[in-house]
């Protein structure tokens, strides 16, 4: 219907409904009233017409939808209403020097009743609509009987396509219970879903708690997981209410939400005086971490952002994803330069002057830099100290370097070559001007060359996915909280740590892969799990410290400062001298040595057996 017949017809209707109120009054009254003429109940019916327009187009009674109509449109009927009455009120006053206060009070309650009765019909309709046509609609379950799922019951209910149809709601507060909203019932609580799924017939679970943490998240998805049916999650409250969402913009369950660990949030202020209107260099900028940290910089408007990398590709699309955001009063700068060439990075630093340098770039793959340890060596520890001795020369105020829980106890070269970068910048610390600093962290979700992207390709494919060990553990984050501990560590860096996030309990592997399977809304047995064997440099669990590293106390919440001791700069600037004349059998030998401190005395060094 278009607006000008449905303005039409509100018109209409209200006309109708307006002269019929006060004649229907005058002739309730008529034998009890004297000197009420014809001619005055003309002129009040006319004054009441014409006031009752004017008021209905000043509150906007012909545009609103009444379909969804609330209390604030039926007051916004009863101030209208009042102002016409009293209008006709007054017109009676200056003619007769009278009012006729019981005709005008049961024409206001009639006027009011049928007025906000044709509303309010509309709006019966349209839930009886909602209510009795679910054809093909998908059943819902909402987990959250508060103001989100309320809002989400309203929505879905009143869909101009609908899709979905709430049957029920849980929720664990006792005193909700029975209670119906938008005529659902709040059927039990969260222990009863399973039960309710079978009852109600159930296709899909919304989990209608924004608030919720990720370990609540993580305990009703178990419970939803037996269920096996559709499990989302309702967006957050405050992106629905400023309007950058829509209520029924629900997401699915992501592996991110199961880690049963809170994020970290960063001290806003405290980065904000590191960064802002500053030069901010980060090397790797294409790659997963390096580009989550410029978006994150960005946000805190440094002067000028560099993005350095390798590849062509990588660092063209950061670039272009950032410039659709960025300020006016950021300066956006791609640089391609490999760390491993000493020269350019010289020049880069030198010209630039960063005040911060987040080191980003590294070979990170386990299996692949066993197959290729001097690429591995090249990027991860002469790319470290080609950036990390520029920025000591030209006196870079912070520098961070990103690490790896590998990089703890290694028996592969990865690991090793890590934990060397993180001595050459420990040495450095004793004597520099610039405060130095590295972060260690697990697995990173979702990450180029990670195991989710993997798994998800295979379920993709229909299956199997494939594990190395049933037993095999893993500490995972997602890419925001490893950018966010980054951050964060420039502002806590006083020389030489080495910061680790708590990360709570390790993952197995093969209970991320079930998860995967379930998220991708099939069960286990559908997809199947392989076990494959341990691969080459692989550990069946990592470490975040060693025994000799472990600090207890946190320096900021969630995160430890490790007691990693390097080797002397002395031996480490021998070992990094004899490095190339190694065969890469003896280089993977000495290094995993080095990092696991099974070489510490100076003769050792001096006498590397080539």
């Amino acid at each position: 219907m278009s607006y000008r017949l449905r303005y039409i017809i509100f018109f209409l209707l209200d006309s109708a409904i307006v002269l019929s109120a006060i004649f229907m009054s005058y002739f309730l009254l008529h034998p009890t009233i004297s000197g009420y003429s014809n001619t005055m109940i003309i002129l009040s019916a006319i004054t009441l017409l014409i006031s009752h327009h004017i008021a209905a187009y000043f509150f906007h009674l012909y545009d609103r939808v009444w379909g969804v109509a609330s209390a604030r449109e039926l007051l916004t009927i009863g101030i209208a209403v009042t102002i016409s009455v009293v209008a006709a009120s007054g017109m009676q006053f200056l003619i007769k020097n009278d009012i006729y206060f019981r005709v005008m009070a049961i024409t206001w309650m009639l006027h009011i009743l049928m007025i906000g009765g044709s509303r309010f019909f509309l709006r019966l309709l349209k839930d009886h609509d909602s209510f009795t046509s679910h054809g093909e609609r998908r059943r819902v379950l909402i987990i959250g009987a508060g103001q989100a799922g309320t809002m989400l019951a309203r929505n879905l209910l009143r869909a101009q396509q609908p899709e979905f149809v709430p049957v029920a709601f849980v929720d664990d507060d006792p005193r909700k219970q029975q209670l119906k909203i938008m005529n659902v019932t709040v059927q039990g609580k969260t222990t009863d879903i399973e039960r309710l799924v079978e009852k109600k017939k159930v296709s899909d679970i919304i989990i209608a708690i924004p608030s919720l943490g990720r370990i609540g998240i993580r305990n009703i998805y178990e419970r939803c997981a037996k269920t096996g049916v559709r499990v989302k999650i309702m967006p957050n409250i405050e992106d629905v209410m400023t309007g950058k969402i829509s209520v029924n913009d629900m997401r699915d369950v992501k592996i991110e939400d199961l880690l049963g660990r809170e994020e970290v949030h960063l001290d806003l202020k405290a980065i904000a005086d590191k960064l802002t209107n500053k030069t901010i260099l980060v090397t790797g900028a294409g790659g997963s971490i390096g580009s989550e940290i410029c978006r994150q910089v960005l946000d805190f408007r440094p002067s000028q952002l560099l993005l350095l990398g390798h590849g062509e590709s990588s660092i063209y699309n950061i670039d272009m994803e950032l410039r659709r955001k960025v300020s006016k009063s950021t300066k956006l700068t791609p640089i391609i330069a490999d760390v491993q060439d000493r020269n350019r990075i010289f020049d880069i630093i030198s010209k630039y002057q960063p005040d911060v340098i987040y080191h980003a770039a590294a070979h990170k793959h386990v299996p692949l830099m066993e197959s290729n340890p001097m690429e591995a060596v090249k990027n991860n520890i002469f790319g470290t100290k080609n950036v990390a001795e520029a920025a000591d020369t030209f006196d870079v105020r912070y520098f961070v370097l990103v690490s790896t829980d590998k990089a703890v106890n290694p028996p592969n070269i990865m690991g090793a070559t890590k934990r060397v970068a993180e001595m050459i910048v420990q040495n450095l610390a004793k004597t520099s001007n610039t405060r130095f600093a590295a972060v260690r962290f697990g697995n990173v979700l979702g990450s180029r060359g990670s195991v989710v992207p993997l798994f998800k390709q295979q379920i993709a494919r229909g299956g199997p996915v494939t594990v190395t060990d049933p037993e095999m553990t893993r500490y995972f984050m997602t890419i925001p909280e490893a950018s966010k501990l980054v951050i964060q560590a420039g502002t806590l860096a006083t020389g030489g740590e080495v910061f680790v996030l708590d990360m709570g309990e390790s993952v197995k592997i093969v209970d991320l892969a079930k998860n995967l399977i379930k998220l991708s809304g099939y069960n286990v047995n559908e997809i199947g799990i392989e076990y494959s064997g341990i691969r080459p440099g692989e550990k069946m669990f990592e470490e975040l410290l060693n025994e000799d590293e472990i600090q207890s106390a946190y320096v900021y919440p969630k995160i430890h400062i490790g007691k990693a001791t390097p080797i002397g700069k002395t031996e480490l600037d021998r070992l990094i001298e004899q490095i190339p004349k190694l065969s890469e059998k003896k280089l993977k030998e000495i290094l995993i040595d080095v990092a696991n401190r099974k070489m510490i005395d100076r003769n050792e060094f001096q006498n590397i057996n080539i």
